[in-house]
């Protein structure tokens, strides 16, 4: 049965299949690679069907991913507990200096009071984990409706957005 994620604040089906062995990788389909392999798949990844994504820590440093942002249709943080930020961080980073702008997932143990913040860093799936409720999480994303500060999203404070 096909793992639930949110994505786009709505509840979709997981399209990727996680891929953490070299000899793992599906002819075909969405995969999401560890990234501790990622180097030992990148000839079999640059003539596959499919969609790519890599699946890192909060910890990685932001200048590994960046030679590889062009090629990459998903990026997982995982969250091993939820007291990390470094993935907030990371997100962070990603998005303003980077400039990636394909799918950003936070993943692991992801709580619903964490899920409006972790989009404002730049996060636009999340995938909580298996003893969460996912429709509780997806409302996390509308528990606030005004913001102060500029964040991934919104790149002005409020005192500039006034009319």
């Amino acid at each position: 049965m096909p793992r639930k994620i949110i994505k786009d604040r709505a509840i979709v089906e997981d399209s990727f299949t996680l891929v953490s062995e070299p000899g793992q990788l599906p002819a075909n389909g969405d995969i999401l690679v560890d990234i501790a392999i990622l180097d030992d798949l990148q000839s079999e990844l640059a003539n596959r069907d499919g969609k790519v994504g890599i699946k890192v820590t909060g910890d990685v440093e932001p200048e590994l991913l960046a030679s590889h942002l062009d090629n990459l249709d998903l990026i997982a943080i995982e969250f091993p507990v939820f007291r990390d930020g470094r993935g907030y961080s990371l997100a962070r980073i990603l998005r303003d200096r980077l400039g990636y702008r394909g799918e950003l997932r936070a993943c692991g143990d992801v709580l619903r009071d964490q899920l409006f913040y972790m989009q404002r860093c730049g996060f636009n799936s999340f995938e909580p984990r298996d003893d969460r409720c996912i429709e509780d999480a997806l409302n996390g994303l509308s528990d606030f409706t005004v913001t102060y500060q500029a964040d991934a999203l919104e790149k002005r404070p409020i005192y500039q957005r006034r009319p």
